[in-house]
């Protein structure tokens, strides 16, 4: 489960688009933050001139000539992205989506995380990121596998794509899509949502499950209607954690920020003082585990306020529990994470593991023991806000943001590492 918003520069504060998601994985399942830069030379892809693919997730396609900069936040063992921006101001962020269409399960084709990342890579405008999704769906489906030790855990996607002036709703059910663009805000959690307000359309020759396969097209045709599977999406409550972040949204036209969006991704299905990790279930969107019925956890949370004329900033968790984390800024540009400990399968010194230790205990005993670890984190998270627009508005050269995103990526670790139990 995953839940992703954005919201165009004239609905913003600052006048710069906003995007947001978190990242619900298996609760074990580390997010990596890693960034790639520019590779223009075709030499220097590794592989012959006449002959250079690139290996996926699961299978190998043809690689390009140049692959873009890029900054992700991704699942540790997994080729692809959950989410991420590359050096043009382009971001993604994807979600599950649960259809009628038949899926082989044979990893023959790539994940959603895998077209996340190769429009990103691949792309200089939001438009041209929806057009190589759409394509690269075309020639090579999603039957492909998107859990971690679910083995069994196959599902299509949808996307919201943006770049600094505008931005896109994707949907999927295998090969057929549909697409429409945002024009103000909009938010897209784990089912199908555009119906007959599609502005693009394909519709592929799907083998869909019966009794849907008896399903006569609707005039006019809707997408949801025709390709929504009703189990899964309705357990996972997506349409209440769509209507509450598009709520959260709503309210701030004008005056939305990269701290709001930040705390709308906070927000958990009862109110605070009432909230514990054991209460939590899947209409919530800062997600906690809690079993069969609720199996996913936020494992990762990114937000993103996108300029035109000035650096991006992009705040990650790096870590799960966006209720327990501080958001990191980080640059394009930059090269903050260059040496920084990448997680693995267990517990390890890199940043998701050390909080991981933090938040678990913490879960224990949540309304108790969370004060003064919040404390703590929203004193440094608020620093890190204001000493970002000052340096923004002080015009700072790449150098100073690469040691300020350092300095904040450093002060959380060490909060972690110094945290008393």
């Amino acid at each position: 489960m995953c839940d992703t918003l954005v919201a165009l520069p004239h609905f913003t504060k600052n006048k710069n688009l906003i995007f947001a998601k978190n990242s619900d994985r298996e609760p074990d399942e580390a997010q990596a933050l890693q960034h790639f830069p520019r590779i223009s030379q075709r030499e220097n892809i590794k592989g012959s001139e006449q002959n250079q693919t690139l290996k996926c997730t699961y299978i190998e396609i043809p690689q390009v000539k140049e692959i873009y900069e890029v900054l992700l936040s991704k699942p540790f063992q997994m080729w692809g992205a959950e989410m991420g921006i590359n050096e043009f101001g382009v971001v993604i962020g994807n979600e599950a989506v649960f259809t009628n269409v038949k899926i082989q399960k044979q990893n023959t084709g790539l994940t959603g995380m895998d077209m996340l990342r190769l429009a990103l890579e691949r792309s200089e405008t939001a438009e041209e990121a929806l057009n190589c999704i759409t394509n690269l769906l075309s020639l090579y489906g999603q039957n492909a596998c998107g859990g971690y030790k679910n083995k069994d855990f196959f599902y299509h996607n949808s996307y919201i794509i943006a770049d600094p002036k505008k931005a896109y709703i994707l949907e999927t059910a295998g090969k057929s899509w549909a697409s429409r663009k945002v024009e103000s805000f909009a938010s897209i959690s784990n089912g199908l949502g555009i119906g007959t307000d599609f502005e693009n359309i394909h519709l592929a020759e799907e083998k869909r499950t019966f009794p849907f396969s008896l399903k006569p097209k609707s005039t006019p045709f809707s997408f949801r209607d025709y390709f929504s599977d009703f189990l899964y999406t309705k357990v996972g409550r997506s349409k209440t954690r769509q209507a509450c972040s598009s709520n959260l949204l709503s309210v701030s036209k004008g005056d939305f920020t990269a701290e709001k969006a930040m705390q709308i991704l906070r927000t958990h299905n009862l109110p605070e003082h009432q909230f514990s990790p054991r209460k939590c279930n899947t209409s919530s969107l800062c997600m906690h585990a809690t079993g069969l019925t609720n199996p996913s956890s936020t494992t990762g949370s990114m937000v993103s306020e996108i300029r035109t004329g000035l650096p991006s900033t992009v705040w990650m968790t790096g870590t799960s529990m966006p209720c327990l984390s501080v958001y990191i800024p980080f640059f394009i540009g930059t090269k903050t994470l260059e040496n920084f400990l990448q997680p693995g399968a267990n517990p390890d010194n890199s940043l998701w593991w050390k909080a991981e230790k933090v938040h678990g205990w913490i879960c224990e005993d949540y309304q108790n023991r969370k004060t003064d670890f919040i404390k703590e984190a929203k004193i440094l998270e608020d620093g890190f806000l204001k000493e970002e627009k000052n340096l923004l508005l002080s015009d700072a050269k790449a150098s100073q943001l690469e040691a300020f995103s350092a300095n904040c990526l450093h002060a959380v670790m060490d909060m972690y590492s110094n945290f008393k139990f």
